[in-house]
């Protein structure tokens, strides 16, 4: 399924406060499937509730990114406070339950996250020739218009 290209240079309206919060796993030692394959697998259920549950979470939009060892999930959120909600619920709590349970210190998987709060007009985006993505594909995509031409024009305070 091909995703549809806009030609031109496009921006994301700035206008309210956004969280982006980068999670993902590293294999560190790829002989112990046993350890890391679960912690891998946990990951789709929750993808799939966040997409179908993403009005009443707060859950705007992610990207994925698959390397050797690596994987990383960009994801862009309404708040802090949805991000920690949905960190409480049900399939999240299981998931980092049975992470401790099975991996706890053992160091053949690791995890990690970043989160980052991003304030209303302090952020800007350009997608050239692009189909949605990122921030644009969470927020309210829109055209490059002279008024808005430049990263500080974009920028506001």
């Amino acid at each position: 399924m091909s995703k549809s290209i806009f030609t031109g240079r496009y921006t994301t309206e700035n206008d309210n406060d956004v969280v982006v919060f980068i999670i993902g796993m590293r294999v560190n030692k790829r002989w112990a499937l046993g350890k890391w394959l679960p912690v891998f697998m946990a990951m789709p259920g929750m993808l799939k509730e966040l997409h179908e549950n993403k009005e009443e979470l707060g859950f705007l939009s992610m990207e994925s990114y698959f390397g050797l060892r690596t994987v990383a999930l960009i994801q862009y959120w309404r708040s802090t406070d949805d991000l920690t909600a949905y960190a409480r619920n049900e399939k999240h709590l299981t998931a980092w339950k049975n992470f401790n349970q099975k991996v706890g210190d053992n160091d053949a998987v690791g995890i990690y996250h970043e989160t980052y709060r991003l304030k209303a007009g302090q952020y800007e985006s350009v997608y050239g020739n692009m189909p949605l993505y990122g921030l644009g594909k969470a927020l309210p995509h829109i055209p490059i218009t002279p008024d808005i031409n430049s990263a500080q024009k974009r920028l506001r305070g």
